[in-house]
């Protein structure tokens, strides 16, 4: 996590002031529902609130940092700090709980802070979509498979396609926040020897989190597992989309580029350049996110009813990965919201290779006059290759083989090299994706 690709309100969620607030926040509902069970007095309750419930200042959090080099323990260190603050009633703090009560559900809490700005920053990328699929619904541009000219399609349709893989994004995001926010207040090896349900089930319903069935002492990794592989193909999304843009800004294509900005320099040797550097970079980063994933899947399988060998592990992906992607995402919807169109080259580069983009059509309308597949096949690609070698276009070709126009008329051809007939059902495309056209 370093500033250049941060940006605050996530950052925040990882800082140690958030974090020593969530701990507070478990320990003192905690207290309240002890207290109601009558396992401790009501005022050292109330005391804990009204003693301790203050800012996490630079002074408290440095306490913190001396006293856990001193202990090493570092949830120790949080509870002597709090103990100067609430005085006597502070030794009812912490009753029956061991510190993956605390750690786990605070992770618990932090990382649906962190979903709830990425879900936000999702919506982002939706809306700059959508907004870019409906302005170019219709605007025809060539398709490409393995990186050649196939038919055409509509810049419109490839946002579409974009906006549908994210809005499937945002679906898993939500059920992977559903799936870790979970709390466990449960004590030593998780039976709940020194400590009622109950105030677990109290905690959870403070903190909007729900009841981790059995959590052994620790909450089960398999949660944070799915949390991180959903971002990692998040990440993948956004290279995918990225990768897009970076072929249709190539020299040779220039369909697209990203919004060049004036007094923007390109190189430091070449004035003239105008690079992808921010596709780029969201390439690079959908990496990093993507390489917490395995991390995180090897941390499901702990010894027994807990180890730490996780911890190390979440202490570096938790901020790291969700402060990279939520940089990312807001970065893409820049990109797209943004995004230069050069309509010009869309349509030279979909009129370049001589018509060849419809012989599919040609060799369906073939058939559908009685020529057997394998031959309009080798009638229409005959002519197609003489177009590849550069002899002409592929209408002029085809008009000039007899073999074709015996079974075609020169009408008949002409009509199969319509546009129109590769953006009829756009609309319904649109209508599957959007709910309207």
């Amino acid at each position: 996590m370093i500033p250049r690709y941060a940006r605050p309100a996530m950052t925040a969620i990882w800082e140690p002031a958030n974090k020593f607030r969530i701990w507070f926040l478990i320990e003192a509902h905690a207290c309240d529902a002890l207290a109601d069970l009558g396992v401790i007095p009501k005022d050292a309750a109330a005391a804990v609130w009204a003693k301790g419930d203050k800012p996490y200042t630079e002074d408290r959090i440095a306490c913190i940092d001396t006293i856990e080099a001193e202990v090493k323990h570092d949830v120790i260190a949080f509870l002597t700090e709090l103990a100067d603050h609430v005085g006597e009633p502070a030794r009812f703090v912490h009753q029956g709980m061991t510190s993956s009560d605390v750690l786990d559900t605070c992770l618990s809490v932090q990382l649906t802070q962190a979903a709830d700005l990425l879900l936000e920053d999702l919506d982002g990328v939706l809306a700059a979509l959508k907004r870019r699929a409906l302005e170019h619904k219709l605007t025809v541009c060539m398709g490409r498979s393995h990186g050649i000219h196939a038919e055409p399609v509509t810049l419109g349709l490839k946002f579409a396609s974009f906006y549908a893989e994210f809005e499937r994004a945002r679906d898993r995001l939500l059920a992977a926040r559903a799936d870790v926010a979970t709390c466990a207040i449960s004590g030593a090896v998780g039976t709940f020897a020194n400590i009622d349900p109950a105030v677990e089930a109290h905690v959870a319903e403070k903190l909007g989190l729900s009841v981790e069935p059995v959590s052994t002492q620790v909450i089960p990794r398999d949660r944070h597992a799915q949390f991180f592989a959903v971002l990692g193909v998040i990440a993948s999304s956004m290279e995918r989309l990225a990768t897009e843009i970076r072929h249709l800004q190539r020299t040779e294509v220039r369909e697209a580029e990203e919004y060049f900005a004036p007094g923007q320099k390109g190189s430091s040797a070449m004035p003239h350049k105008r690079n992808p550097v921010l596709t780029e970079n969201l390439t690079g980063l959908a990496r990093i996110v993507r390489g917490f994933v395995v991390p995180a899947l090897e941390n499901v399988a702990l010894w027994h009813e807990r180890d730490i060998s996780h911890s190390s592990v979440e202490r570096l992906i938790g901020p790291d990965a969700t402060v990279t992607l939520d940089f990312a995402l807001a970065r893409l919807a820049g990109v797209v919201d943004k995004l230069v169109v050069h309509a010009d080259a869309v349509e030279a580069n979909l009129n370049r290779m001589g018509g060849l983009v419809f012989s599919q059509r040609v060799m369906l309308a073939l058939t559908q006059a009685g020529v057997s597949r394998e031959t309009a096949y080798r009638m229409v690609q005959r002519n197609a290759m003489r177009v590849w070698d550069g002899e002409g276009d592929l209408l002029t070709l085809l008009k000039g083989d007899a073999e074709v126009v015996a079974a075609l008329d020169e009408a008949t051809l002409a009509g199969m090299f319509d546009l129109g007939h590769h953006t009829k059902h756009v609309d319904t495309i649109f209508r599957r994706v959007f709910g309207t056209v």
